[in-house]
């Protein structure tokens, strides 16, 4: 069985996309249309822009989105069974299987954006990627370390990403690393995704997800809050809600697609990060990339 996923924030680069741009007439007018929904140019930030103004949240993510789904226009051949999506990349996914239209895919990526910006901005915090630990040593530790720092991301065995308010995720790393981690690493975002301090991104993402309509999937979608299949929409949007306040299960995800017969992942969208993630989880499955 053939999965198809898509990367998150993280995975952009200038110049993503532009190859499929200028080769695909079909691709070309989705990709200008997305300019006439945002309200502003991003294809120009997308293809000539600096790194700088691209890691914007509220530019990178409709851009990896906007990426995304102009890869997917290039996958041929591929009659997929799954789909799954990593943070951001679940709202490609919704749209890859039919629960999304691509116009209101791209309005609640740029919702999210503009909402976790604001809340980022509300809030000094940050996130530290955690090497060579087992999970639950990296959970008791952040439950034991004082102030707001929760794990955010399981995104393979060994890794596990964590989040929260900027002086205890430094806290954290000090004792993970006398706990025997390899490395305790912060990354360079201005916030702490996943985490409790997103609830005010949450409530305005809420809103706008409860007034779009979504339909039945067409293919199995595995969420990353709950790791399994979902296909009632309105539970769907729920854990839409819940995942950004929530850890990213990627690790378990992708374990119970294999489970459930899934032997080939293609990432559909910018970057080979998941690919990498995926052979650390499962060295036994095929990975490849739609661009």
């Amino acid at each position: 069985m053939k999965a198809l996923v898509f990367p998150g924030q993280g995975s952009q680069f200038v110049g993503m996309g532009k190859e499929l741009y200028d080769s695909r007439k079909d691709v070309k007018d989705l990709m200008e249309s997305a300019n006439h929904i945002l309200g502003f140019d991003i294809l120009t930030t997308m293809f000539e822009g600096t790194a700088e103004d691209l890691k914007k949240t509220e530019v990178t993510q409709p851009a990896i989105f906007i990426c995304s789904m102009a890869a997917l226009k290039g996958v041929t051949g591929i009659s997929p069974d799954m789909v799954a999506g990593h943070s951001l990349g679940e709202f490609s996914a919704l749209v890859a299987n039919g629960v999304l239209s691509f116009e209101d895919g791209l309005r609640l990526v740029s919702t999210r954006a503009k909402a976790m910006q604001e809340a980022c901005d509300a809030n000094p915090s940050s996130m530290a990627a955690i090497l060579g630990l087992a999970d639950d040593v990296v959970e008791r530790i952040c439950e034991e370390t004082p102030g707001v720092v929760v794990p955010a991301n399981y995104n393979c065995p060994g890794q596990l990403v964590i989040s929260g308010e900027t002086a205890a995720v430094e806290a954290a790393c000090v004792n993970l690393k006398e706990a025997g981690a390899k490395r305790a690493l912060l990354l360079p975002v201005n916030g702490a995704f996943h985490s409790p301090l997103m609830m005010p991104a949450q409530e305005k993402l809420a809103e706008a997800i409860h007034n779009t309509k979504f339909y039945k999937p067409t293919m199995q979608v595995y969420q990353n809050i709950s790791t399994t299949s979902v296909e009632d929409p309105e539970e769907i949007k729920l854990n839409l809600i819940a995942q950004l306040t929530g850890p990213v299960r990627w690790t378990q995800s992708i374990q119970n697609m294999i489970k459930k017969g899934a032997t080939s992942f293609v990432e559909v969208g910018p970057g080979k990060t998941l690919q990498g993630l995926i052979k650390k989880i499962n060295s036994g499955v095929e990975v490849s990339s739609a661009l």
